[in-house]
């Protein structure tokens, strides 16, 4: 008798390890079933609103204009200005390309080109040589040509026409 209680508890105690190993197997298995219906069920809700707000945007504001393809009008011949810099002469030599977005407005500010080429020569004549020197010298230079080109077009034909003054060649000497 003794012999079969033995067995019958050793079997007992072999099918609760087997019964907390089910009963843990089952429990992370849920969690992971709510996880992963929790994380459809967003994912299901958040595009079906985005398309539908999509489908609304479409249909509700016209389309929106393309933007325009670059043009560029290389200003020739390149601009020459010197300095005077620790009673040494210095030479600036630059090359400049405007970035526009809109020929007929383009062909409008050419009327104007004397009045543009003389004031980009004041500006550039009225620099440091010692701020020129450095890369972001040479960058505020170019920005302050921008705003200067841009506040003509704005001045003579009404738009902004010129997005962007490019230098395409600037020589130090």
């Amino acid at each position: 008798m003794a012999k079969k209680d033995a067995a019958q508890d050793s079997v007992s105690a072999e099918a609760k390890p087997a019964g907390k190993l089910k009963l843990i197997i089952v429990i992370v298995l849920a969690l992971l079933l709510a996880v992963g219906l929790s994380v459809g069920g967003t994912w299901y809700f958040l595009h079906k609103g985005a398309a539908k707000s999509e489908v609304e945007t479409a249909s509700a504001e016209p389309a929106v204009p393309v933007k325009q393809a670059a043009i560029y009008e290389e200003l020739t011949p390149a601009f020459v200005v010197n300095f005077t810099h620790n009673g040494r002469a210095r030479y600036m030599q630059v090359s400049i390309a405007l970035l526009v977005r809109d020929q007929a407005a383009l062909d409008a500010l050419k009327v104007h080109m004397p009045v543009l080429r003389n004031r980009l020569v004041m500006l550039f004549s009225s620099q440091e040589f010692e701020s020129l020197i450095t890369p972001i010298g040479k960058e505020m230079l170019r920005q302050q040509a921008t705003a200067s080109v841009q506040e003509l077009a704005q001045k003579e034909t009404g738009k902004l026409t010129v997005e962007q003054v490019l230098f395409t060649n600037l020589v130090l000497q």
